[in-house]
């Protein structure tokens, strides 16, 4: 006796709301080209993307490639990273493979890092200085109103946890002094994940794969300072605006410290 599989009937549905929705289709996956009404035809080109559940459709022209926290205070030998990490694994995906098929598709690349001024050090709420480790002072020693990041003669660096660890720093705005890499050679580290200084820089080669995509002519790379663990933790935040004005819908978050965007 022989039985008949009953093929599963083809069904579709609306998810989010009007001003924000995806389409899935049983057939085709997830549709994330975000036309303006659902009816609406797709006229620039698409890209069909495979993922590890079901496939999705992109509109490159509405898609950004998001790179997080690819800076040498996070992945440099000079302070103690591992180079087997995930970190660097992630680095070298991104430049043989993820940067350079973003590139290819028109897809824009935005590099999302630290990058502190000293009114936002100045201003930065504790928890957040706290996750960067702090400096502490012995008991019987008075504050000073010029104590800001550790520089008393008698302050050692602790962990989040107010424990002693030898650290390169003394938190966020801290001088991390002169650095030195396994082969011998020093570098001046700059204030911790400050603008400009060598620490929040990114880590080769990607500070190169981001001077060249900085200079294309259509859709160069984007660099964006963030204040937060998250470049998207406020109302509005200078990624939110620059996605908001370019009409960028779809994500493709990449680097390290990526659980922590929605933050």
């Amino acid at each position: 006796m022989s039985s008949t599989i009953q093929k599963e009937p083809h069904r579709k549905a609306l998810i989010g709301s009007p001003s924000n929705f995806w389409l899935h289709s049983s057939k085709n996956g997830f549709d994330l080209t975000h036309p303006s009404v659902y009816s609406s035809p797709v006229t620039g080109p698409t890209h069909i993307i495979q993922t590890s559940t079901q496939p999705i459709t992109i509109d490159p022209s509405k898609s950004a490639l998001i790179i997080i926290d690819m800076q040498n205070f996070f992945l440099s030998e000079a302070f103690g990273r591992d180079q087997k990490g995930p970190g660097h694994a992630a680095c070298k995906q991104l430049a043989a493979h993820a940067i350079p098929a973003a590139r290819k598709a028109s897809i824009r690349v935005i590099w999302v890092n630290w990058g502190l001024t000293e009114e936002e050090v100045g201003n930065m709420p504790p928890a957040v200085k706290r996750a960067f480790g702090f400096f502490s002072i012995p008991a019987d020693v008075d504050f000073k109103a010029d104590d800001a990041f550790g520089h008393h003669e008698e302050s050692i660096s602790v962990d989040r946890h107010g424990k002693e660890n030898q650290s390169f720093y003394r938190g966020i705005g801290a001088d991390c002094g002169t650095l030195k890499f396994p082969d011998g050679k020093t570098v001046e580290g700059g204030k911790l994940l400050m603008r400009d200084s060598w620490n929040a820089a990114l880590q080769p080669p990607l500070d190169a794969m981001f001077d060249e995509g900085s200079k294309l002519e259509s859709k160069p790379d984007v660099w964006i300072h963030k204040n937060r663990m998250s470049g998207m933790w406020g109302s509005t935040t200078p990624l939110k605006e620059f996605l908001d004005k370019e009409g960028i819908r779809t994500l493709f978050f990449t680097g390290v410290n990526t659980d922590q965007q929605w933050i």
